[in-house]
């Protein structure tokens, strides 16, 4: 809920702001200003701005908080009206992953928290929906289907409990100034929850991360894709994988070469990232994506066909950044079909092919793999049997 829908409820911008105070470092408000937390308020009250440090809500206030929303089952507590953490475990490496259940039906999704130790800050991928229906062969989440998407409140509140994690004093966590929207589900299939989440994630009196800090990836459904997510003005990350059609659509059964192919796809792109959706240059960034598969799509000659597609767009592009971003397949169990993680020096031979064609490229290192929070490997398995009736077509 931003400040304007806020300031309404609370009958001031002032109390609108100090709620805003405390959902940024993961804090209910409802609790803050009116529990034993208060005796505390020190440790929190001290990265508030100085003009709201004595801000108070006043009881009126926190009850109309409260009244607006109306599915709480504590009292009008906000943090069991949207969401609530249901659970939370940390890999080897750090990477903790959250499991968080949603007020509405009991579906859950995960979000994963992956810490930086050399910059001391913490990347967050969250999700847009319950499952995803484009239906990835090699992704744990397109073999779940689509459940549901969820709201812009139920992405947001992903952020709010993994601050709430991170700023825990038992926690080794950095705090978030990055956010990635590769998670489960598909941005393009929720774009205006979407839109609307990333507005609020980069809004200088909400959450204040940059927009060049919030990147949104899609295996774009169809070329309209591009320009309908560029409307959050944030950074695009494709989902590419390969630029070769037919082997497209055996790993993305939706991509359909029939109705668009790869060159049109590009396109498009190309020309969303010409046009005025994008406020600043700066944003003309474009990740391109690429899951290797052993043997699918990991040869040499997959990277020169890579790079010649980068080239061109770069070519069509004034001042575009472009980036491939290599994702050795993490394994996701079986399945109908065996995928297998492509060997070291075969990723390593691609992105050379793709740098000595002057295409900037990296090597994604597997994070959290060893507690199934890798890229590709979330998916959950509980659904409530009172649930199973109302999933989405």
């Amino acid at each position: 809920m931003g400040i304007d829908e806020l300031s309404l409820i609370l009958n001031g911008r002032g109390r609108a702001l100090a709620a805003w105070d405390c959902y940024r470092q993961g804090i209910d408000p409802c609790l803050f200003y009116s529990s034993s937390l208060l005796q505390e308020e020190g440790a929190f009250t001290a990265k508030f701005p100085k003009s709201r440090v004595n801000q108070g809500l006043g009881k009126d206030s926190l009850q109309r908080l409260k009244n607006a929303f109306p599915h709480n089952p504590q009292q009008g507590i906000i943090e069991h009206c949207v969401a609530s953490l249901s659970h939370s475990s940390t890999s080897n490496d750090g990477t903790t992953k959250l499991l968080i259940k949603m007020a509405k039906d009991g579906l859950e999704v995960e979000t994963v928290i992956i810490p930086w130790e050399k910059r001391k800050r913490s990347t967050l991928c969250i999700s847009s929906q319950v499952g995803c229906r484009q239906g990835c062969t090699f992704c744990a989440t397109g073999r779940m289907g689509k459940l549901r998407s969820l709201s812009s409140d139920e992405i947001i509140v992903q952020m709010y409990y993994a601050t709430q994690l991170c700023r825990s004093p038992n926690s080794n966590l950095f705090p978030i100034d990055n956010v990635v929207f590769m998670g489960m589900g598909e941005p393009a299939d929720n774009v205006d929850n979407v839109v609307r989440a990333c507005r609020i994630l980069t809004d200088r009196q909400l959450f204040q991360l940059s927009r060049s800090k919030v990147t949104i990836s899609t295996v774009a459904p169809t070329p309209k894709a591009f320009s309908d997510l560029a409307a959050a003005q944030c950074t695009l990350a494709w989902s590419v994988h390969v630029v070769h059609d037919e082997t497209r659509q055996f790993l993305i059964p939706t991509f359909n070469p029939k109705i668009y192919t790869m060159q049109q796809m590009k396109v498009e792109l190309c020309r969303v990232l010409n046009s005025s959706h994008l406020a600043s240059k700066r944003l003309r960034t474009i990740m391109l994506e690429v899951a290797l598969l052993d043997g699918v799509n990991d040869a040499v000659h997959n990277a020169i066909d890579l790079a010649e597609f980068a080239q061109s767009m770069i070519d069509q592009v004034q001042g575009l950044k472009l980036v491939v971003n290599l994702i050795p397949w993490n394994d996701i169990g079986t399945g109908s079909r065996s995928y297998n993680t492509p060997n070291p020096s075969a990723v390593k031979d691609f992105q050379n092919a793709l740098t000595e064609r002057g295409i900037y490229t990296f090597i994604r290192t597997t994070r959290g793999d060893d507690d199934s929070a890798a890229c590709g490997q979330l998916a959950t398995t509980r659904l409530p049997t009172a649930s199973k009736a109302k999933i989405e077509e």
